[in-house]
Parts: C-alpha cells; sequence; structure tokens
C-alpha cells in the first residue's frame, strides 16, 4: 500500500496513516480494535440495535426486495448521527453524496456511538486503496475530464509533505463542523404530523 510519487515512494498503509494522524489508537502486535472484532464475528452486528439507535423513532433502515436492510436515508436519522454521518463521508469514508448512509458505514456510526475503539487509520487505508484501485469514468459533457470524486485529497497532501514531495495546495479546506452547521444541515425538521426531512446537503466540512 504505496504509491510512486515525484520520485520516491508515498506509504498509504494503516501504520504510516496512524503516525501522520498521531497514533489516536495505538494497538498491540496482532491486536484488532473492537470495531474491527465485532465485523469479524459471525454475529457481526445487531441491525435492530443500529437502527434504534441512529434512526427517528418509527423509522427503519431502507430495504431491499430480499428483505436485506442496506441503507438508512438522511432523512430518518437523528441530528447526532447526522452530525457524525458528515464528518465520516468527508474524512474517513469518502462518498460521491450524502444523502444516505449504508450499511457498513452505519456500523461505524453505531461503534461509535457506542463507545468502542476504532482503529480510523485502518478504515481509510482500506478506503485510499479501494480509491486507488478504482477505474475513472468519463464525464458525460466533457470526454477529457473524469467524473470520478477524489478521496482525500488534503490528507493525501499532508502525505506528500510529510515525505518531502513540494505540493503546491489548490483547495482552500473547509471549515469545521459548528453548532450552525449542526442546526443548518442536521437537524431533522417536522413537515407534516410526524414526517421528517432534513435540511439540504451540506458542502463536505474538514
Amino acid at each position: 500500500m504505496r504509491s510512486w510519487v515525484r520520485g520516491q515512494w508515498i506509504p498509504f498503509d494503516a501504520d504510516a496513516l496512524s503516525q501522520f494522524l498521531g497514533d489516536p489508537l495505538v494497538l498491540e502486535e496482532g491486536q484488532q480494535c473492537e470495531f474491527s472484532q465485532r465485523r469479524n464475528r459471525a454475529d457481526s452486528f445487531d441491525e435492530e440495535a443500529i437502527a434504534q439507535l441512529l434512526c427517528i423513532l418509527g423509522q427503519d433502515f431502507a430495504w431491499t426486495a430480499a428483505e436485506r436492510r442496506v441503507q438508512i436515508m438522511r432523512t430518518s436519522i437523528t441530528t447526532l448521527t447526522q452530525t457524525w454521518m458528515t464528518l465520516l463521508l468527508s474524512n474517513v469514508f469518502p462518498c460521491y453524496h450524502n444523502s444516505d448512509l449504508p450499511l457498513p458505514k452505519c456500523q461505524l456510526v453505531y461503534a461509535i456511538l457506542t463507545r468502542m475503539s476504532a482503529h480510523v487509520a485502518q478504515v481509510i487505508a482500506g478506503a485510499i486503496y479501494l480509491f486507488s484501485g478504482m477505474v475513472p469514468t468519463r464525464h458525460p459533457l466533457d470526454l477529457d475530464k473524469s467524473n470520478r470524486a477524489l478521496g482525500f485529497p488534503a490528507l493525501i497532501t499532508g502525505l506528500f509533505q510529510s515525505n518531502g514531495v513540494p505540493v503546491t495546495p489548490s483547495k482552500v479546506i473547509r471549515p469545521p463542523i459548528t453548532r450552525a452547521f449542526i442546526e443548518k444541515y442536521c437537524t431533522p425538521r417536522q413537515v407534516q404530523g410526524d414526517a421528517h426531512q432534513a435540511a439540504g446537503a451540506p458542502p463536505p466540512p474538514r
């Protein structure tokens, strides 16, 4: 898990990312965080418990025709869940959109809210690896442009800089999530009776 950039190898494995992030979680050799342990168990996560914790009262996952839970729509989740969803989809699990929370990402939010330890550097490393292997798609209007989202631009730029690669950032990092941001973008509002809907999709914060 490394990339050749301007004459040198830049590692982006879990250990390299953890060191860059200040080692937020230190594990012994072979030890797994509680989040990984739970995901690797045969019974894994209790989806009923996830729905009860993450959703507004009376709301649930969206189901497939085969009666499998796949995602929770943004309009169905609590303010706290929306706040974590916004942070994670911008910094840990990059996504093209933030209108829903797929089951694997629901599991991470549930782990955070129930105070399980989670090796965030390992999660990010896996996401970067998936991004690096994706085949770019062409923009529908301009064939010279890619229509694929770029994950972790600020983090990757920081990794380059920490390894001595000269870079010239061209994007301004968005401000952090604040109380005003939460009230505007993460608070469900009542529409009719007990029906709820979330505010418009926010720009990704840092």
